[in-house]
């Protein structure tokens, strides 16, 4: 299947951000709505910050509709809303035990996003934003070792607009089983980041791209985990291989170490010898 994104396509996008002060309450919020970009900050910046975050789309020329609210804590998720199951979906499980949200609440502000955008559109003479093309980097999240169950995540940073198609490939083909991916994590200028994760089992020879499609770039971006096809450790090497250079230098240097060892020796006892020769004690 071909990708879904086209060159020459484009999307009408309304990004609402809002602050809450601290000791707000998780619920719908109401009031005022700060359209970005907004006007840096007059105050000390807070040292932590709960932010709800909005955004609702249409893509042209399909009128294809998507939008997300989420909550967010020092730009991390603590929430989103799944707008099309209508539920609440929290990051970690364990944050739905000692609060709630209904995520009817979230309907209502993508409902009010979307009436909001027609009016922009049409004060704005349908002016389009610029599309920003992504940054992409491939890590894994532990140290690598062969055998040991490990995750890749490719990290997609400073994009715009929020439209975006992963694929993982491993030695060339794509793999879909285990992978999954977090929700458009919105930045303070007001672009967008995105992270995708793959289970692997680190093996010799094996080697994994993360391919990236956005209306930013004129083809699709594939960043490679290691160099030249291979994974290499957070040291920079192949897994089960050895940096002959390196090990080549320590021997030469311990053999230098021996060598300079044996004729110190040999110097030492033979000056002491001579010496002993030139000044003969005498009798007692």
């Amino acid at each position: 299947m071909g990708p879904f994104l086209s060159a020459g396509t484009g999307s009408d996008l309304l990004l609402v951000t809002k602050l809450l002060p601290p000791g707000s309450v998780l619920g719908p919020v109401w009031g005022t709505l700060v359209l970005a970009p907004c006007p840096k900050p007059l105050l000390p910046a807070p040292m932590n910050m709960l932010s709800q975050v909005a955004f609702y789309q249409r893509t042209d020329p399909t009128q294809r509709e998507a939008g997300e609210f989420m909550f967010e804590f020092d730009q991390d998720e603590i929430f989103h809303v799944d707008l099309e199951r209508k539920e609440t979906v929290w990051r970690l499980p364990d944050f739905g035990k000692f609060t709630s949200f209904e995520a009817q609440g979230a309907l209502g502000n993508i409902a009010v996003l979307k009436k909001n955008m027609e009016i922009m559109i049409q004060r704005s003479n349908r002016t389009r934003a610029r599309n920003v093309p992504p940054e992409v980097t491939v890590f894994p999240e532990d140290p690598v070792e062969l055998g040991e169950p490990n995750i890749l995540i490719c990290f997609v940073d400073k994009f715009s607009p929020p439209v975006l198609r992963l694929t993982w490939l491993k030695n060339g083909q794509e793999v879909t089983e285990g992978v999954s991916e977090t929700d458009f994590y919105p930045r303070q200028d007001n672009s967008f980041r995105k992270f995708s994760y793959l289970p692997f089992l680190p093996s010799q020879g094996d080697f994994y791209d993360c391919r990236v499609e956005h209306w930013g770039l004129p083809e699709p971006f594939t960043k490679h985990w290691g160099e030249a096809g291979a994974p290499r450790d957070p040291a920079g090497h192949r897994p089960g291989s050895q940096d002959t250079s390196e090990t080549l230098v320590c021997a030469l240097g311990l053999a230098v170490g021996i060598i300079g060892i044996i004729v110190g020796t040999i110097l030492i006892i033979k000056g002491m010898k001579m010496n002993a020769a030139r000044n003969p004690r005498g009798p007692l």
